[in-house]
């Protein structure tokens, strides 16, 4: 599904007065009424139910203006508190104003000290708050009396219904800059916003119900809008289907270059992740003395040697025995657990430069390119890499909290700038391409969050490369698959998953994509 930024919503919305003749004022009647019919289901019904509605002056409040008229209509006892004058309200707005003062529903202007006792006194007595504040448009820190307001509704114990988005969240970053209502339940129209999906904004946003609002489906079919979520029925459409008379060889050879003295494990768990991806076959490669550990650690994968440093891990004397290996495998997975040694480093800067096939960089491979990322530029194949915010962070010269803090920019910034598909781990996952698309995910959970399951990601794109999927496919696929994953494991309890958990879990997660 796409995602709409505040200014491609506010497009779509012109277009749809411009060229379908569908006038503002129904588009506003229609979220109005959706937001009624939530705030319903969700009160079980509003009948005698008091519910508080804080509009401001624009389009978000008019949305208020006509959730009120329904409140009032379904005979719920409704009070509509106004960020501003009344004589201000101008538009689309005025016209569910006026309509509401016409039928004796109070629009009460907030201007003094009594004003804000009237307030107060109205939200302790009130079954559900309505924030219909600022919506879409708003940027920057919430001021006062703005400020004020949010703090009495995330203190007042009272359920919550944003419009659109809670007042106070970027729309476009899911930023929150001081504070921001705490919602419930959001309704928003349309599309989705990314604010909604992106942390914090979706922490503040609860339950997101989408209603079109009438929207002509033509329009947002064909909105010029580069931001998709990922869903389980695209990543159905995308994975390999297995023949009835498949072999091994049919599935694909995943290379996976990884590990070095210490992080045995993440090279384990990387070529694991290929193998219950459905790859036919996995070679790992390793420093010599590490062969015996892979080998009774692992039964399915193959283990391949490779001349070592003193410190256990390779260097540049692997270099030919890389490319010879290669040969054989139709993808690379490269980095995890590898070790920041500078010949290290500079051998796998010589492994990416020299890449002839697909490859999938994580973690030291990350970290080697930083610095260099031209390197990236003369691979053949365009390169998956896949960093968490720190990584992102050497490679960019940012912070990690800056990069968290626009996390779709910065991804599709990246992709545009190194011609390389990006994976920013974290929550949640963003894909972007180079051309400027970008895919945020909707699969996975906060259990993830611990080390190891980024190597098993690695393995789970490489995997779905070998068996056939564009780079651009498999970078898809995989990470939602990653997340199913985490989600099915999760099942057994949030606390305390492992790594080695997603691997248990993959083949169930293939299995109720396909079926």
């Amino acid at each position: 599904m796409k995602l709409a930024t505040a200014a491609q919503m506010r497009e779509i919305d012109k277009l749809a007065i411009e060229q379908y003749h569908l006038p503002g004022v129904v588009l506003m009647e229609n979220a109005g009424a959706a937001v009624a019919r939530e705030v319903e289901r969700l009160l079980g019904g509003i009948k005698d139910k008091k519910i508080c509605v804080f509009a401001g002056l624009g389009n978000n409040g008019g949305d208020g203006f006509v959730a009120a008229r329904y409140f009032a209509n379904g005979g719920a006892k409704v009070k509509v508190f106004l960020i501003g004058e009344k004589a201000r309200i101008t538009g689309d707005a005025q016209i569910h104003a006026d309509v509401l003062s016409r039928m004796g529903v109070d629009v009460m202007e907030i201007t003094g000290d009594r004003d804000w006792d009237k307030v107060r006194i109205a939200v302790t007595f009130s079954d559900c708050l309505i924030d219909a504040l600022v919506g879409t448009g708003f940027h920057g820190e919430m001021s006062e009396p703005l400020a004020l307001i949010v703090d009495i509704i995330n203190r007042s114990g009272k359920r919550v219904v944003a419009v659109d988005v809670p007042s106070g969240v970027n729309a476009d970053n899911g930023q929150v800059q001081g504070s921001a209502v705490k919602a419930h339940l959001t309704v928003t129209f349309g599309l989705p916003k990314p604010g909604l999906l992106l942390y914090p904004g979706a922490s503040q946003a609860g339950e997101v119900i989408l209603d079109g609002i009438g929207l002509p489906l033509p329009l947002l079919a064909t909105a010029p809008v580069q931001q998709m979520t990922i869903t389980a029925g695209y990543v159905k459409q995308l994975l390999p289907k297995r023949r009835a008379d498949s072999h091994k060889g049919l599935n694909g050879h995943v290379g996976v270059i990884a590990g070095s003295h210490g992080y045995t494990g993440a090279a384990v768990l990387c070529a694991s992740g290929a193998l219950r991806a459905g790859s036919g076959l996995v070679s790992l490669a390793v420093a010599n003395s590490l062969r015996s550990i892979m080998e009774a650690k692992m039964t399915e994968v193959m283990t391949r040697t490779l001349p070592e440093l003193a410190s256990g891990a390779i260097g540049l004397k692997s270099i030919p025995f890389v490319e010879e290996l290669s040969n054989y495998w139709d993808v690379i997975a490269l980095g995890p657990g590898m070790g920041r040694q500078n010949e290290t480093q500079a051998a796998i800067r010589e492994i990416v430069r020299n890449a002839e096939k697909p490859l999938v960089i994580d973690a030291d491979g990350i970290v080697a390119l930083a610095g260099h990322m031209d390197v990236i530029h003369q691979a053949d194949a365009m390169a998956i890499l896949t960093p968490h915010p720190g990584e992102m962070a050497q490679l960019t010269g940012l912070s990690a909290m800056q990069v968290n803090q626009d996390r779709i920019g910065i991804a599709r910034r990246t992709a545009n700038q190194w011609g390389s598909i990006i994976v920013l781990k974290g929550a949640p996952t963003i894909v972007a391409f180079p051309d400027g698309e970008v895919f945020v995910n909707t699969s996975g959970n906060a259990s993830m969050a611990t080390g190891g399951t980024g190597d098993v990601l690695t393995g789970v794109i490489a995997a779905l490369i070998a068996q056939g999927l564009s780079s651009h496919d498999a970078a898809v696929a995989g990470v939602y698959l990653h997340g199913l994953a985490g989600d099915i494991a999760a099942q057994a309890g949030a606390v305390g998953l492992i790594a080695g958990d997603l691997l248990q879990a993959l083949p169930a997660a293939i299995a109720g994509l396909q079926s």
